[in-house]
């Protein structure tokens, strides 16, 4: 048989083969892409004192957030979200290490003692001031899953983002010219953090990214964002929020998610994205209101530690979905390993995954404790009406919800305090004595948590403290607040 026509008939099968092949391989790779899809993208906008109703979705009668408001409606809001720790750098540490403040240390911004010395019968637990190199932050995990990761922002734990796994950093600190929210030539740190953002999710379009960014808005100092100041002056204000500066603030923050947006649309990741937004703790007391929560930042009742929170990602969270559902900070970290597939690595972590809830798969996490323990001190600001004293936004304190029951514990002067949230979020009758059963159930839990975990208690007296001292300068604050 002629060698040349054998060829061509192989030639031709093989051809022929190629032909089904390619369709044949091209239904598998749409099958394995609908199997599996891409590990999405992880945008984890994260504000500084951002109150519980300080967004348009949350209920604010004057600043306005029309971005965050439609990413809100398209994913599931989360109305009993808390944050790590009443105050920044222990709610910042809780949030990246996925561990309760008696893990990591980190108790308070800075060591050491708050507040005058003559108020303060304990010697406070000073704790440490950065989060320790040995704890894997998630960071850390995605990273090493293969994810670009990238932080803007407020950092505020001691060491360096680069140290914790975060491969691109711009801390707000570091950035030239910049006094608190203003810098050179007109600039505003919330648009020059959104801008930084942008250039590294345009940089890493190609592969799965995790940009965190975490503004200094809406913190101290508060000052505006001057071009905006004239909308604000003019609009009349609102019964329950009026701050002009605070208000151009949070502005300045939702322009930059309407801005990242747009790009996500442009670069074709909006669909592949999970964006996630909260606050490291209440908000600021002198020029916001979280009614009707009791408290503000640096108090342990609801308005210092439930924050804003929702999260979208097309296709997989239920749009227009509301939960009452108590999540806390430390549950961040099992989840965000869960939505990229990592593994966990060998530490405590004290949270739990949330995915199954985001995904509408179950809807409870069932009767499970949140706990909080701040073994120091933070001063008043200058507002009336406080719920212990005038002195102290808190004194050291730890606190637990288990269901609609949340108690808290006084160091200092032994004392407890009972509500039920469900009846009472304002926290304003407490029900220590009369539900005595409950009562004690709390108490032996929360004693247990902090035997377990090896909470430091605050037991030693303060040898500068004054009790007569204390007491007048109570009596005079009480004068100033009723003439």
């Amino acid at each position: 048989m002629d060698p040349r026509w054998i060829h061509s008939r192989l030639l031709f099968l093989v051809t022929v083969v190629a032909g089904f092949a390619g369709p044949l391989t091209a239904l598998r790779g749409e099958q394995s892409e609908v199997a599996a899809p891409k590990r999405p993208n992880i945008l984890f906008l994260y504000l500084d004192d951002l109150g519980w109703k300080d967004t348009g979705f949350m209920g604010s009668d004057f600043y306005e957030t029309p971005h965050l408001d439609q990413l809100a409606r398209g994913g599931t809001v989360f109305t009993s979200a808390y944050a790590c720790a009443a105050n920044c750098a222990p709610s910042r540490a809780g949030l990246l290490s996925g561990q309760y403040a008696p893990r990591h240390r980190i108790f308070n911004v800075g060591t050491g003692p708050r507040g005058d010395a003559r108020f303060r019968r304990l010697l406070h637990v000073p704790g440490t001031r950065t989060l320790d190199s040995r704890i894997v932050t998630w960071a850390e995990v995605l990273r090493d899953q293969g994810y670009a990761t990238g932080m803007f922002g407020k950092w505020h734990l001691g060491n360096t983002p680069g140290q914790q796994g975060f491969k691109t950093a711009v801390n707000h600190r570091k950035l030239p010219g910049f006094k608190g929210h203003r810098g050179p030539e007109g600039a505003y740190l919330a648009d020059v953090l959104t801008e930084r953002t942008m250039d590294f999710i345009r940089e890493h379009r190609e592969q799965p990214w995790c940009a965190y960014l975490a503004h200094f808005a809406v913190h101290t100092p508060l000052q505006a964002k001057r071009s905006l100041l004239a909308k604000y002056r003019a609009k009349p204000a609102g019964k329950l929020h009026r701050h002009v500066a605070m208000a151009t603030m949070i502005q300045a923050v939702d322009d930059g998610v309407g801005r990242i947006r747009k790009l996500l649309d442009e670069l074709q990741l909006a669909e592949n994205t999970l964006i996630l937004f909260t606050s490291d703790n209440g908000g600021f007391g002198p020029a916001t209101d979280m009614d009707p929560l009791w408290g503000y930042k640096g108090t342990y009742y609801e308005g210092g530690i439930r924050v804003p929170f929702f999260v979208h990602w097309p296709g997989v969270v239920p749009a227009g979905k509301t939960c009452d559902e108590p999540i806390i900070g430390v549950d961040l970290y099992p989840t965000l390993l869960a939505v990229a597939g990592a593994s966990t690595p060998d530490q405590p972590l004290d949270g739990r995954n949330l995915l199954p809830l985001w995904r509408g798969e179950i809807a409870t996490l069932g009767a499970r404790p949140l706990y909080w323990h701040f073994p120091a001190y933070l001063q008043s600001y200058k507002v009336i009406d406080e719920q212990r004293d005038a002195l102290f936004r808190t004194r050291p304190c730890s606190v637990v919800r288990l269901g609609d029951w949340k108690l808290h514990q006084y160091f200092e002067d032994g004392g407890w305090e009972l509500y039920n949230l469900r009846d009472d979020v304002r926290e304003r009758h407490n029900l220590v004595k009369t539900h005595p059963d409950q009562a004690r159930q709390l108490q032996q839990l929360l004693r247990d948590w902090q035997r377990d975990i090896g909470a430091p208690l605050p037991e030693r007296p303060n040898p500068k403290y004054d009790a007569q001292f204390e007491a007048a300068a109570l009596a005079r604050r009480a004068a100033q607040q009723n003439p």
